[in-house]
């Protein structure tokens, strides 16, 4: 069962308690971290970096699970391998996610295949947050921050060694799910000559939650354990449509000359399947091939960088094995035995098809001025290229293919300027502008009728899309304006502001189907509904301030972070029921189901505040002990409807305490979490109960070899993730109407009950 909500006031204090400094100086402990860090040659200031990676690895397939000990950070909804990050409330697109230093695009209308999942957890060398103000040369087209992923940099072998041979290989398992894979990584290297290659693999059945949690799933008298299928149940604990099976592989060589590095990277993605439990269509296909190619000179006035990348994507969708059915006349809400071939009265799923090129070319420059002066300048191009398709499959989706985008297009091309001073000893500051031109179109389209009788309007909406102009021109401006005072060797004070604007994208202007079957195919909020795209939408715009103030240990032993922070959305793309009847916004609002809603422009805020903290405990014969702990509270608000905005995590906190002694690292952990109360109405979001994990976890490394083991949700609670979305991983799925056999409005996605993991890794 839920635990029982608890008082945001409880654990408020809880946390304060926690996160209190103290005079002591014991070592720092190893649990994994995240600090402020940044060089002058690197990245720009004022990022978090996830530290502790191992660990983290250990616990998940999924990449963007790396940042769960972030602060601001949280995670919704997705695959096994494809959660997708928030920060402060703004997800997804809003964020600007590089991998490599390559822009990566969800290509699905649904994004299962975010930028993150391109990466195992494996080959993640180094991962850094900007929570909310991000300097402009991290990256445009986005208003809540960015995060930057890099896999392993090149080596080469040391003067007079001749050759560096090394190596890493690794394996797991973890019981819930029967989740298991493992991972190699070898380098071969002269002085100037390096070869690399990485690959992973990972497979996972369903997993289990905590308890039945299927009560309010179908209507009285659907069969027990329905999935549509004939002799294919699902248990009352199974969380249906989980199961993942995925392979990530990239070939990396290098040439170093003096003072120049020439890097190459060839990536693949070779992904058969990803079930998933918040969408109503499964990931049955994604093969990725990417070609990364940069240059980077360490020059007398500075640093050179160019890169050059290319991927191709071809996605696939239909029913997985949980929510397989076949559709037939006279019957269309369940059919489970195949009806025949596809043809006008019988439909074997519903396949959908799409395929994207992303092509990209990045020239930046830090200048060292003066010892006291870096200026940063640079330019980007990025050319994007996507259709969407679904193959005719038999009943209402016949006879054509269903064109939902048609030749895509979304080019951008940026130029940035950024000015970092020291001051004094004292004071830094670091002053930005960006410029981004970004230019959509796409082509006429069409439904599965192209002459009447049709149904859900698709001849009506079709002929209204394609008689618009589809070209769209946005030149967006993004300011940042950052500073950090250091009075002395135990505070630290940064505050900034930032304009930032997104423009949307291409599912979001160029979706054009007020049809109910077909709006439940965009779907990236996993809220079970549908939406339509909207040719007029406008970028939004954003303002954000922010304050750091860090007390801590001259040692850093000890230390406290306090980040408040405030955003203003202007054109922030939310959205309106939409009736498809009359086609304009819905009178009165549906509530209590899943509805349709069409992408409009309106006004958000959103504000909150994270803290962090660690603290020495003890240090005797049994080792180190230390406490750690963090909270995040964040509310958004629709500033034109007063409706609450989505992807908003409610007040949450971690106390997690630590044990070092030799090579053993170990922790308990304490996750809590409050009540999700405030909602949006609109999307008929549903509200979750409050609850508290217990997670326990140990390392030990010797030599070459590490070993990773732990127990997640060790009391086995039945718990929902207040951003894991609407339950439909299991039954006939493509329908909002709430009739038998058809998952009900009521039921989110639960956790992950208890799960027993295992990890070994060796260094070779």
């Amino acid at each position: 069962m839920p635990c029982p909500v608890f008082a945001p006031r409880l654990l408020s204090v809880l946390i304060a308690a926690s996160l209190l400094p103290v005079g002591a100086s014991a070592a720092e402990t190893a649990l994994p971290a995240v600090e402020v860090s940044g060089t002058r040659e690197g990245a720009a200031p004022f990022a978090a970096e996830i530290e502790s990676l191992p660990t983290l690895r250990a616990t998940s397939s999924d990449t963007a699970s790396l940042l769960r000990d972030a602060p601001g950070v949280s995670l919704y909804g997705g695959g096994g391998v494809s959660s997708l990050p928030a920060i402060h409330g703004l997800a997804d697109d809003r964020l600007r996610i590089k991998v490599d230093g390559m822009d990566l695009i969800a290509a699905c209308p649904n994004h299962m295949n975010p930028a993150l999942s391109y990466l195992d957890p494996s080959q993640v060398e180094s991962l850094r947050v900007y929570a909310g103000i991000a300097p402009v040369s991290v990256g445009g087209d986005s208003i809540g921050g960015s995060i930057v992923a890099e896999s392993a940099a090149p080596e080469f072998a040391a003067p007079g060694q001749g050759s560096l041979v090394k190596g890493e290989a690794g394996a797991y398992y973890r019981s819930n799910g029967n989740a298991r894979g493992g991972n190699l990584a070898a380098t071969y290297a002269t002085e100037q000559f390096n070869l690399s290659y990485s690959g992973a693999i990972a497979q996972s059945d369903n997993y289990d939650a905590g308890g039945n949690f299927k009560d309010r799933l179908f209507v009285a008298g659907t069969p027990a354990g329905f999935t549509g299928r004939p002799g294919h149940t699902l248990p009352a604990d199974e969380v249906g449509s989980t199961a993942y099976d995925t392979r990530n592989h990239t070939l990396g060589l290098a040439f170093r000359g003096g003072s120049h590095l020439f890097e190459a990277k060839f990536g693949l993605q070779d992904l058969p399947e990803q079930l998933w439990p918040n969408q109503r269509m499964d990931m049955l296909g994604n093969d990725q091939k990417r070609v990364n190619l940069r240059y980077l000179g360490d020059l007398a006035w500075g640093k050179l960088e160019a890169r050059v990348y290319h991927e191709d994507v071809e996605h696939f969708m239909d029913f997985g094995a949980d929510k397989k059915y076949w559709y037939q006349a006279g019957n269309p809400t369940y059919q489970g035995a195949p009806c025949g071939g596809p043809s006008a009265g019988c439909a074997a799923g519903m396949p959908m098809q799409t395929a994207s090129t992303n092509t990209g070319a990045v020239v930046r420059a830090s200048i060292d001025l003066t010892p006291q002066d870096l200026l940063r300048v640079g330019a980007e191009y990025q050319r994007y290229r996507l259709d969407d398709w679904w193959p005719a499959s038999g009943s209402g989706m016949w006879p054509n293919t269903f064109i939902n985008v048609n030749d895509g297009e979304r080019d951008r091309a940026a130029l940035f300027g950024e000015w970092e001073k020291q001051h004094s000893a004292q004071w830094m500051t670091l002053a930005g502008v960006r410029f981004e031109r970004v230019s959509t179109d796409a082509g006429d389209v069409h439904g599965y009728k192209t002459v009447a009788p049709d149904s859900g309007n698709q001849l009506r909406d079709s002929a209204a899309f394609n008689a618009q102009d589809h070209s769209k021109t946005d030149n967006n401006w993004d300011m940042t304006v950052l500073a950090r005072y250091t009075p002395d060797a135990t505070r630290d004070i940064e505050f900034g502001f930032a304009h930032k604007t997104r423009s949307p994208n291409l599912h979001e202007r160029y979706t054009w189907s007020t049809w109910q079957m077909a709006a439940l195919m965009v779907n990236w909020a996993g809220d079970g509904n549908g939406y339509i795209g909207n040719l007029n939408l406008e970028p939004e715009k954003a303002n954000t301030v922010s304050a750091t103030f860090d007390w801590h240990a001259a040692d850093r032993s000890w230390e406290f972070k306090a980040t408040p922070y405030y955003t203003y959305v202007t054109d922030y793309v939310d959205a309106v029921q939409w009736d498809a009847a009359t086609n304009a916004p819905r009178a009165a609002l549906q509530t209590g189901q899943y509805t349709v809603l069409k992408f409009v422009n309106q006004s958000a805020r959103l504000y909150g505040v994270d803290l962090s903290g660690r603290m020495p405990l003890a240090k005797n014969g049994m080792g180190e002990f230390g406490l750690k702990g963090l909270l995040s509270y964040t509310r958004g608000e629709n500033r034109d409807t007063g409706d609450g905005l989505y992807n908003i995590m409610p007040l949450n906190a971690k106390l997690t305490l630590t044990q070092k002694r030799g090579g053993w690292n170990n922790a308990a952990e304490l996750v809590m979490v409050s009540r999700k109360d405030d909602v949006s109405e609109t999307r008929n979001e549903m509200k979750t109960p409050g609850y508290a994990l217990l997670n326990l976890r140990g390392s030990h490394a010797w030599k070459k070899v590490r070993v990773d083991f732990g127990v997640e949700n060790v009391l086995d609670r039945l718990y929902y993730h207040p951003l894991g979305g609407a339950y439909l991983g299991q039954g006939t799925t493509m329908t909002a109407n709430p009739v038998q056999t058809v998952p009900q409005w009521g039921t989110p996605v639960p956790g992950m009950g208890r799960s027993i993991y295992t990890a070994l890794n060796y260094r070779f």
